[in-house]
């Protein structure tokens, strides 16, 4: 394979930076991803990697470059990628990776919207997901007008995590060879995006409250006695309280009840797609299981699930057994 020095073709090496991406941010899609076929597996990198770019605009600042503001760099993207999927033409946007005045940002964005194009062709997606995926990130930007940084109520948190995390689980239904998915598979993919990005809110307490956000119901959190000054107390000392253990241990228990609803559409995915599906479940699940192990202790440490543990947990996986 060439090198990406001298690779000519935009599709290949955004698919190659994307999977460069994945591997090192995204452990678990990754590990999960190679137990599909190639151009399955090559997608689920187009799709995490254009994520991720976009996510580095949100979390981090350094990542945009002058004198963009994040808000801009978001409707940049946005802009970049409606010209990729509606100029067939065009399959990076004009942002040449080869031009030696272009910033490494604006390379990496369109080889990889190149990818992303491919993959959306290639397996049908519905480019209106990617709308709702950005409108979510734009939420997580002061200064817009979708901007909030506190939820009050589950229901008012499923409006963010609709374009944050269920909408990748609508794209991956065609991609992992569902092409007439009915009302259920596609509830079940969107509860599990949904219970993935929940996982993710219950380990990162502490990282996300360091960027003034908190993506736990604060009602939820309410009915336990924490309020934001009692989670900023518990951050500033390095410690769980025994109210906010009790409030974690009851969202785990409402996170265990996405992915168990979500279980009879993994198993109806063709036997490949069922398998990776499978094993990324099960290895995000067990996050749930580190922080229980932890003592819920999710204001000293961020709790990970061991290389081992995950291959434990794919190996199960495709053998057919239920993680959970």
């Amino acid at each position: 394979m060439l090198r990406d020095s001298v690779d000519t073709d935009p599709v290949r090496l955004g698919y190659r930076r994307a999977r460069a991406l994945t591997a090192e941010h995204g452990r678990t899609y990754f590990a999960a991803s190679c137990l599909l076929p190639p151009p399955q597996r090559r997608g689920v990198w187009a799709l995490y990697g254009f994520a991720r770019i976009v996510d580095d605009v949100v979390d981090l600042p350094s990542a945009v470059p002058a004198p963009h503001g994040r808000a801009a760099q978001i409707d940049r993207i946005e802009e970049a990628l409606h010209v990729v999927l509606h100029t067939p033409d065009t399959p990076d946007a004009g942002l040449d990776h080869r031009s030696a005045d272009v910033e490494q940002g604006d390379a990496d964005l369109g080889s990889i919207l190149a990818a992303v194009r491919d993959t959306v062709v290639r397996f049908d997606i519905p480019t209106h997901t990617f709308d709702a995926f950005l409108r979510s990130m734009r939420m997580d930007v002061p200064g817009t007008t979708e901007f909030r940084d506190r939820y009050r109520t589950w229901a008012e948190l499923a409006e963010y995590t609709y374009g944050s995390a269920a909408v990748i689980g609508l794209q991956m239904i065609p991609l992992l060879g569902v092409r007439a998915a009915d009302d259920d598979v596609a509830e079940g993919a969107a509860t599990l995006g949904e219970a993935f990005q929940l996982t993710n809110f219950l380990r990162d307490v502490a990282e996300d409250l360091d960027r003034d956000r908190i993506y736990l119901p604060t009602d939820e959190l309410a009915a336990f006695g924490v309020d934001e000054d009692h989670l900023r107390r518990c951050r500033a000392e390095h410690v769980t309280s025994p109210h906010l253990r009790r409030a974690l241990a009851n969202m785990i228990a409402v996170n265990r009840d996405q992915y168990r609803r979500a279980w009879p559409s993994i198993t109806v995915l063709p036997n490949r797609s069922r398998r990776s599906i499978a094993a990324a479940a099960a290895m995000y699940h067990d996050i749930l299981r580190e922080i229980e192990r932890a003592d819920h202790d999710v204001m000293d440490r961020r709790v990970v699930v061991s290389g081992r543990r995950r291959a434990v947990l794919a190996a199960q996986a495709v053998s057919g057994r239920r993680p959970w």
